[in-house]
C-alpha cells in the first residue's frame, strides 16, 4: 500500500498505463492472428489485404515500446515472405 500522496497518484497512473498496454499488445495479436489464419486457409486476396495494416500496426507498436525494433522486423519480415510464398 502507498504511505505518500505521490505514491497512490504513481499507482493510479500505473494502472491506466498497464491497461493501454495490454489493449495495445492485445490489438496486435490479434491482428497477426488473423494474417497467419489468412495464410494458414491459402486465402492469397485476404493475406494481402490484411499485410498493410498489420505491418503499420507492428510499427506503432514500436513507437510505443510494445515490442523491440528487431523483433518487429523480424515479424515484418517473416510475414511478408509467407504472403509472397501465396502469390508464387
Amino acid at each position: 500500500m502507498p504511505n505518500h500522496k505521490s505514491a497512490e497518484k504513481r499507482v493510479r497512473q500505473t494502472e491506466r498505463r498497464n491497461a493501454v498496454n495490454r489493449a495495445n499488445r492485445s490489438g496486435l495479436r490479434t491482428q497477426i492472428k488473423k494474417l497467419r489464419t489468412a495464410l494458414a486457409n491459402q486465402d492469397q486476396k485476404q493475406s494481402e489485404e490484411l499485410l498493410k495494416p498489420t505491418v503499420a500496426l507492428i510499427d506503432k507498436s514500436v513507437n510505443k515500446g510494445i515490442l523491440h525494433k528487431n523483433t518487429a522486423a523480424r515479424y515484418k519480415s517473416r510475414l511478408t515472405s509467407h504472403v509472397n510464398d501465396l502469390s508464387k
